[in-house]
């Protein structure tokens, strides 16, 4: 039986029932601990504090918590550079013997020191491998570098050439709300009942009164809509969707539930949903809204603007999506592959290349090569790491890690929440729950990758002398079904748990 290629972002957050009795204990043990740990070292990354005191053989974030609530002061210091770093021969003795396959394929990896780059542990690390969703990571630092952690994305309706016409315009927010607009969220921030109600008051501001029509312009993207690198039944079964600009609940049909198949028109889909909301809106306004939706024919919005003194489309209202910083934070967290997918389109557009699949890969690649990450031997078949045709190596993503937690470009730091946190949140949520993986339960944050043959976990932890290190590990050619995740989480549990010297 032929087996789909399975999903990078099939790693799918648990429900909020599952594992909860085997969690329990983990969770009171590292829940009190694990964020504030993250909020107050990773400020840390920015540099070592040279002045601080030795580090203690029990560091304060590996503290249980009824000894943290003991000590006197306020938070966790900064990290020390005094902290020892680990020795490369006693790390690998302790890697080797968890880094190993459950049966068929291999494992990469590599683990460095995050201030200096000191190489700790290499395997076959500048082999280039499939990384599955650790692409992400080399997504998430070129739009952050690119758009910026502050940047939103806008959803307008504009006017018409035509009296009572009004055009929805997309712009790259795919995480569009069908209500109210919801400012506290990232799914939904932008509601398209919200932007209905705008657009009544501006065609009411304007005298539009009787039936209006309603355009779509979905044509801020080019090119395929799917990448023909992607597998037929990865598309069947939801995996992704075509990519348009604007989306609801990026391109699900039910924001509760993220997996099962897409909406295969996803710009249509919400387009008829924000005709709803208007008719609804105009109806106490005595506007009526034609029925249907039809696309806009290619430059309405441009013919649109030459009838007003600026020259451009009268903008009549406007949402805008939760920032790029909160949106890398979310596909991190949960592996949205259409999400990032459009991002990626979003950073080609930024640097001035075609918001395609072949401008969306360019771009990560000029922004990596601009973070000093050596791209000679990366290919980049899409940019959200469901293509198997992705080849990247152990180094260089732990080297793009290593530019989120320490480079010089802090605009990175926005990404550093996204990582999932070991047996609490995103991808990781439901593992490192049994004894062999505990010490790195709350300590280890790392993008998860899966595909049918392939895992992958790229990250940051810091080890129980202190020290910030930062690490990759591939798997590929493996059984599918095997127990491999576990040899992983149990690698980056050893560093977390490393004295190591």
């Amino acid at each position: 039986m032929k087996l789909r290629t399975g999903s990078a972002g099939t790693d799918q957050v648990p429900g909020p029932l599952r594992g909860i009795v085997p969690m329990l204990l983990l969770t009171l043990l590292v829940l009190a601990l694990a964020v504030p740990a993250g909020l107050i070292i990773a400020p840390a990354f920015l540099g070592h504090n040279a002045s601080a005191e030795p580090v203690a053989s029990a560091p304060p974030w590996q503290q249980p918590p009824a000894a943290l609530a003991a000590r006197s002061g306020a938070g966790i210091e900064p990290l020390s550079a005094a902290a020892p770093v680990p020795e490369p021969g006693t790390l690998a003795a302790q890697l080797n013997e968890t880094l190993k396959t459950d049966g068929a394929g291999t494992f990469t990896g590599v683990v460095q020191d995050a201030a200096t780059g000191k190489l700790l542990f290499d395997r076959s690390a500048d082999k280039v491998r499939v990384p599955a969703s650790n692409m992400k990571l080399l997504t998430a630092s070129a739009a952050l570098r690119t758009l910026g952690p502050d940047r939103r994305f806008s959803t307008r309706v504009l006017a018409g050439s035509a009296p009572g016409t009004v055009i929805l315009a997309g712009g790259g927010d795919v995480l569009l709300g069908a209500g109210d607009s919801a400012p506290e969220a990232v799914l939904g921030h932008a509601g398209l009942a919200t932007l209905a109600q705008s657009t009544v008051r501006a065609l009411q501001a304007d005298g539009v009164s009787g039936t209006v029509t309603v355009l779509l312009d979905d044509s801020l993207f080019t090119g395929p809509s799917l990448n023909p690198a992607w597998s037929a039944e990865d598309v069947a079964a939801g995996e992704m969707a075509p990519l348009f600009p604007l989306a609801l609940n990026s391109a699900r049909f039910d924001p509760a539930k993220t997996t099962g198949p897409r909406p295969q028109d996803a710009a249509m889909t919400a387009a008829e949903a924000f005709w709803a909301q208007l008719s609804a809106a105009g109806a106490p306004a005595g506007l009526t809204v034609a029925p249907g939706v039809v696309r806009a024919p290619a430059g309405s919005a441009e013919e649109a603007g030459s009838a007003g003194s600026a020259g451009e489309a009268k903008v009549l209202a406007e949402v805008q999506s939760a920032t790029v910083g909160q949106q890398v934070d979310l596909l991190l967290r949960t592996s949205d592959n259409y999400l990032t997918e459009v991002m990626g389109r979003m950073t080609a557009l930024a640097v001035g290349k075609p918001a395609s699949n072949d401008g969306a890969a360019a771009a990560v690649l000029q922004q990596l090569g601009e973070l000093d990450v050596d791209t000679a031997t990366l290919r980049a078949a899409d940019v959200s790491g469901l293509a198997l045709a992705n080849r990247v190596s152990a180094r260089q993503l732990a080297e793009v890690v290593r530019a989120i937690t320490s480079g010089t470009d802090t605009r990175l730091r926005a990404a550093l929440a996204g990582f999932p946190v070991a047996g609490l949140t995103g991808t990781l949520g439901d593992r490192y729950t049994d004894a062999s993986t505990a010490r790195g339960a709350g300590l280890v944050r790392a993008k998860t990758g899966t595909l049918n043959t392939v895992i992958a976990l790229s990250g940051y932890v810091v080890d129980a002398d202190g020290r910030l290190l930062v690490f990759s590990f591939i798997g590929n050619g493996l059984a599918p079904g095997a127990a491999n995740k576990t040899a992983l989480d149990r690698t980056a549990s050893v560093l977390a748990g490393c004295g190591c010297r």
